[in-house]
C-alpha cells in the first residue's frame, strides 16, 4: 500500500480548504448554529496528527522550503516564464536551490513588469505561471503608473486564507473561554467591488477584498461586517455602515491596518456615547494588525480598549502571506514556510543596494539555511502566482534562525506609512518636483513628517526654498501631485490624513542641521526625505529655533 504524503493527510485543512468548504458549507448554512462551528474550529486545532501553525520541531524549515520550490519549479516548468529560464534542466540538477539561483535573476516590479507581467494584463495565458490571471491585487505607486498590478491566481489566494485561518486556530493554545470561538471576525479592509477590465478580462482591487470576496462558506458565519458592507467602495460610507452595524454585532477578533481601525473603534465610541469599546464589544479579546509598524498606536489603543486585548501581528503583502505572530506573549512573526512561498534573502547594504535603496544588478543572495541572526535582509519571494526572484522591498531581521522568527525592520528606501498611504521616496520626490515646475521654483530639499493631528492625521511637510512661495499654493500641488501618483494616499486623504501643514526654509537650513544635529556633512550625504522618531524631535526643536 502507497503512503500517504502529507498533503494528502492534511487535505481536509490544508490542501486548498475544499474539501473543508464542501462539507461545512451545508451544513453551517442549515443545520448548525454558529457555537457549534465554533466548537468545531477548536476541536480541530486539538487534533495532534493536523497542525494548524508551523513547528519547527516537526517541520524542518530547509525541506520545507526545498519542497516548495520544487513544487513552484514542476507547476510552471511549461510556461513562457519556465521554458525561458529552462525550470526543466533545473529540475533535474543535482542541487535545485543552487541551480535556480544561478539562472534566474532577481526581480524588482518594474523589471518584473516591463519583461513578463505587462502580457498577463493583456489577458495572454501561461506567462509565468500556467492559465490566465483573472486578478491583479492593486499595491502603491511608482514612477511608472498609479499604482502596481500584483497577479493573484487561485493557488495563493487558497495560501493566504489558509494561513489566515491558521493563524485563527492557533489562539487556541491559549485559554480562552471556548465561547470565544462563536465570536464575530471584524476584517476592515478594501471593497470586495473591484474594477473590471473589460477588454482584457481581468479584475483588479485591493488584495484585502479580493481575499474578502472568496471566503470559505463556512467562515461567513463569523465574518463581520458581511459581504454587503464588504461590497462598498466609498470609504465613508463604508465606516458610516460599520459604525451604525455595530450594536449587532458580537466581535471577539478585529483584523486591520491600526489607523483604519483606530478611527471605526474611535467613531464608535462617540457614536453610542461610550467609555471604551468593550462597552459595545465585552467579548473582544484579539486583535489582528499588519501593514504598519504598531509601536506609535499602541498607547491609543490602550485608551480605547476597557479589557486587556492581545496585540498580534501578521505579515500579509500583496504578493503573498509572508508570516505570522505563533506565540502570542512573543512580539515575534514566525516565516510560513510550508504555504506556496520559496524564499531569498539579500544582505540590505552597500553592497546589494544603492543609496536610493535600488538593488544592484547581480546581488549575493542567500537561501534561509545561511542567514544569520540580527542582521538586516530584504525579501525576495517566488509564488505560486508567478512572481519569481521578486523583491517586495521590505526589510527583515531573523530573531531565532532555528525557528524562523522575523521582525519586520523597514524599507528598502525611505517611505511615509502613518495609515497605510504608504509613500515612497519617489512618489513624494516627483510631486514636489511637479510642483516646483508649476510654481517656477526650485527647491533642492525637503522632507515630510507624518504626525497625530487631533483624533486623525496630518503630514507636516518643510520645503526648502530662497525664493517667495506661495505656501498653500504649494501644498494644495504636492496633495493633487501625491493623489495622481499613488492610490493608497487618494484613499487614505480621503479620511485619515485630515491635514497638510507646510514650513517654507532656506535651503541652508537644512544642510546647517545635518552638520550641526546629525554629525553628516558633504556631498555623498543625502538630507533624510521622511522624519521620524528621535530625528524629528530635533528637526522640530532646530526649526522652532529658526522661528525664533
Amino acid at each position: 500500500m502507497k503512503r500517504p504524503n502529507i498533503s494528502q493527510k492534511l487535505a481536509p485543512v490544508t490542501k486548498k480548504l475544499a474539501p473543508v468548504t464542501k462539507k461545512l458549507a451545508p451544513v453551517t448554512k442549515k443545520l448548525m448554529p454558529v457555537p457549534v462551528i465554533g466548537a468545531l474550529v477548536k476541536a480541530a486545532a486539538q487534533i495532534k496528527n493536523i497542525p494548524v501553525e508551523i513547528r519547527q520541531n516537526h517541520t524542518d524549515p530547509i525541506r520545507a522550503q526545498r519542497r516548495e520550490l520544487r513544487k513552484l519549479l514542476v507547476k510552471a516548468q511549461f510556461t513562457e516564464f519556465g521554458k525561458y529560464y529552462h525550470f526543466d534542466e533545473i529540475l533535474m540538477s543535482k542541487d535545485i536551490l543552487e541551480e535556480f539561483r544561478k539562472r534566474v535573476p532577481v526581480f524588482d516590479y518594474n523589471k518584473m513588469h516591463d519583461e513578463w507581467w505587462y502580457l498577463n494584463l493583456q489577458g495572454k495565458r501561461n506567462i509565468a505561471w500556467p492559465g490566465k490571471i483573472k486578478y491583479f491585487a492593486l499595491s502603491s505607486g511608482t514612477s511608472e503608473a498609479a499604482s502596481k498590478y500584483i497577479p493573484i491566481t487561485r493557488g495563493l489566494n487558497n495560501k493566504i486564507t489558509r494561513a489566515s485561518i491558521r493563524q485563527l486556530v492557533s489562539a487556541t493554545r491559549y485559554d480562552f473561554p471556548l465561547d470565544f470561538y462563536n465570536r464575530g471576525v471584524l476584517m476592515i479592509g478594501g471593497s470586495t467591488d473591484l474594477q473590471y477590465n473589460e477588454e482584457f478580462d481581468y479584475y483588479a482591487g485591493d488584495l484585502s477584498g479580493i481575499s474578502a470576496g472568496k471566503i470559505p462558506a463556512w467562515f461567513e458565519a463569523f465574518y463581520k461586517p458581511g459581504q454587503k458592507i464588504s461590497k462598498v467602495k466609498d470609504w465613508a460610507e463604508k465606516m458610516d455602515l460599520m459604525v451604525k452595524a455595530a450594536p449587532k454585532w458580537d466581535i471577539g477578533v478585529i483584523v486591520g491596518v491600526p489607523a483604519w481601525v483606530q478611527i471605526l473603534l474611535e467613531r464608535i465610541i462617540k457614536e453610542y456615547n461610550l467609555k471604551t469599546i468593550h462597552d459595545i464589544w465585552p467579548n473582544l479579546m484579539v486583535y489582528v494588525h499588519s501593514g504598519v509598524a504598531f509601536a506609535p498606536y499602541e498607547k491609543s489603543f490602550e485608551r480605547i480598549f476597557g479589557k486587556e486585548v492581545l496585540f498580534v501581528e501578521s505579515y500579509l503583502a500583496s504578493e503573498g502571506y509572508i508570516a505570522y505572530q505563533v506565540d502570542l506573549k512573543k512580539r515575534v512573526m514566525q516565516l510560513l514556510v510550508d504555504n506556496g512561498i520559496y524564499f531569498e534573502f539579500v544582505p540590505f547594504n552597500e553592497e546589494n543596494f544603492d543609496e536610493d535603496g535600488n538593488i544592484v544588478e547581480h546581488p549575493k543572495t542567500l537561501l534561509l539555511s545561511e542567514v544569520e541572526e540580527n542582521t538586516d535582509y530584504a525579501i525576495l519571494l517566488s509564488t505560486c502566482a508567478g512572481t519569481w526572484r521578486y523583491l517586495i522591498g521590505d526589510t527583515i531581521k531573523f530573531l531565532n534562525t532555528k525557528d524562523c522568527e522575523i521582525a519586520i525592520t523597514g524599507r528598502t528606501k525611505q517611505f511615509l506609512s502613518i495609515t497605510g498611504e504608504h509613500l515612497s521616496q519617489d512618489n513624494m520626490t516627483r510631486a514636489v518636483d511637479m510642483m516646483a515646475a508649476e510654481l517656477g521654483v526650485e527647491i533642492t530639499e525637503f522632507t515630510v513628517a507624518g504626525i497625530r493631528h487631533d483624533t486623525m492625521y496630518a503630514h507636516h511637510w518643510y520645503l526648502g526654498c530662497d525664493k517667495p512661495i506661495d505656501k498653500e499654493l504649494a501644498i494644495k500641488k504636492i496633495d493633487e501631485n501625491l493623489c495622481k501618483l499613488n492610490d493608497d494616499y487618494a484613499v487614505e486623504r480621503t479620511q485619515a490624513i485630515k491635514e497638510l501643514f507646510v514650513d517654507v526654509l532656506p535651503t541652508k537650513f537644512f544642510y546647517e542641521f545635518m552638520e550641526e544635529k546629525i554629525g553628516k556633512w558633504g556631498g555623498a550625504t543625502k538630507f533624510p526625505r521622511v522624519m521620524k522618531g528621535k530625528r524629528l524631535e530635533l528637526w522640530e526643536e532646530y526649526v522652532q529655533g529658526i522661528k525664533q
